[in-house]
């Protein structure tokens, strides 16, 4: 089969970095990032994330731009091409397979939670939370679950809407959805911030944030500091892989990457700063869990003055953050199908978003009428996890992490110093060294931490 050239790219680098931050910017920033900083000690885990972003997350987002522009295709063939260029094994290729199964497995679980934010929105927005008790708030998010058309339709919603972006092609679909989506965002949560300031318990969320106690430091939360890092800036999925591709040549891969990451952590400190203050105002659970959002908060808006509005707004912000890095997993599986000629861009991010579609049933099925479906029982780690749990933990525990931890290894071993200077073009020869010391050995090393004290537990 043949291989296209190099699809047209970005229009401009502001229009590249605006799709990359909807790309690493989602659920694990506006809901994740509060949940696991609240239940492990506020401002201890933040200060710890900070320091991981600045020495592990950021030198990892510029190998992975830095690899998906210089091979210029999608992640399976540039690592391939890369590969060859300096002598070494076609077999790299396979570094590629892994970023994508990262991007199709995440989004087939990951759009049926982004299905239940769309009910979530239009329930918002009709005033069902308004005098909400807590009895009742669960109830509803236990209907939402068992609701099998309901979750079909919501699921397939969500995903027709990425495949339609996805299908418009990189300038007039990813990038103009990225600049009319990632401000809207940023405007909406700065609004919610507003908000929350007003609130009498805006100092005690302040402080929770960013006053951290140092007793609570311990490996466990370190551990999950540094895997939060990593997540959070998608260090091992498929889309900035594929997004590296469509880079201008003229574009500074390390100012980009500085730029992504700012942004992304910029989104979870807002985010937190808006979150935690209803969590202390109404005497919520800041280690509530994944119930927060769809359990905690809705009873909050439902008695707080003009909650509806502000309800409202928040669950948008939400769908915003979903449908940006559902776009990004979206897009570099298509980057891939399109590489051959066979059938249009429309057709191909039709034919994967619809595939992905169809996978994520088993986890929408996992909810309701597959609940006691476990499996792999036979596994003692996994003896009690469904199948949207068991995609879930091969995704974002072994896939990701084998992902990134060659990734560093690609960038640091198998390309040659002399091509990573000429595409990073790092004037200062120590920051440059640095970069190759954290890729070469520091970053792996993490990640290998990680991944095996992880399946340990």
């Amino acid at each position: 089969m043949t291989q296209s050239m190099p699809p047209k790219g970005f229009s401009t680098t502001w229009g590249f970095i605006l799709a990359t931050i909807g790309g690493a910017v989602g659920l694990g920033n506006i809901w994740g990032f509060p949940v696991i900083a609240g239940e492990n000690g506020g401002g201890a885990f933040i200060l710890m994330y900070f320091i991981f972003v600045i020495c592990f997350s950021v030198p990892a987002v510029i190998a992975m731009i830095l690899i998906g522009r210089r091979g210029g295709h999608s992640p399976v063939a540039s690592t391939r091409e890369l590969a060859l260029a300096e002598g070494h094994s076609a077999n790299w290729k396979y570094l590629g397979w892994i970023a994508l199964a990262v991007a199709f497995l995440a989004l087939s679980f990951f759009s049926v939670v982004a299905g239940w934010v769309l009910v979530y929105l239009v329930k918002a927005v009709a005033g069902v939370f308004t005098g909400m008790a807590v009895a009742e708030s669960k109830q509803v998010f236990a209907e939402v679950r068992n609701d099998v058309g309901g979750m079909i339709f919501w699921h397939g919603l969500f995903m027709l809407m990425t495949i339609f972006i996805v299908a418009r092609g990189v300038r007039d679909g990813v990038e103009m959805a990225a600049r009319l989506m990632m401000p809207l965002l940023f405007i909406t949560l700065i609004i919610l911030v507003i908000y929350a300031a007003l609130t009498a318990e805006f100092a005690r969320a302040f402080e929770f944030m960013f006053y951290p106690d140092f007793s609570l430091i311990n490996i466990d939360v370190m551990l999950l500091a540094l895997g939060q890092a990593f997540f959070s800036l998608s260090v091992g999925g498929g889309g900035i892989l594929a997004y590296g591709a469509y880079l201008s040549r003229s574009a500074s891969i390390p100012h980009a990457a500085l730029a992504v990451a700012t942004a992304n952590v910029s989104v979870d400190m807002l985010a937190g700063l808006a979150i935690f203050p209803i969590v202390f105002a109404y005497g919520l659970e800041t280690a509530a869990g994944p119930g927060l959002l769809f359990e905690s908060l809705p009873i909050a808006f439902g008695q707080m003055p003009a909650g509806r509005f502000f309800g409202s707004l928040f669950f948008l912000l939400v769908f915003f953050a979903a449908l940006s890095t559902s776009i990004s997993m979206l897009e570099s599986v298509v980057s891939r199908l399109v590489e051959y000629k066979r059938g249009s861009r429309v057709f191909v991010a039709t034919f994967a978003g619809g595939l992905i579609w169809l996978f994520g049933l088993g986890s929408v099925f996992s909810f309701n009428i597959w609940s006691d479906f476990k499996p792999l029982a036979f596994i003692n780690l996994l003896r009690e996890a469904t199948v949207f749990r068991i995609v879930d933990f091969v995704t974002v525990n072994v896939l990701v992490l084998i992902s990134a931890f060659f990734i560093c290894i690609f960038s640091g071993w198998i390309m040659s110093e002399q091509a990573t200077q000429d595409e990073l073009n790092i004037k200062n020869v120590y920051v440059f060294r640095a970069w190759r010391i954290v890729m070469r050995y520091l970053a792996p090393g993490a990640i290998a931490t990680i991944f095996i004290l992880g399946l340990r537990s």
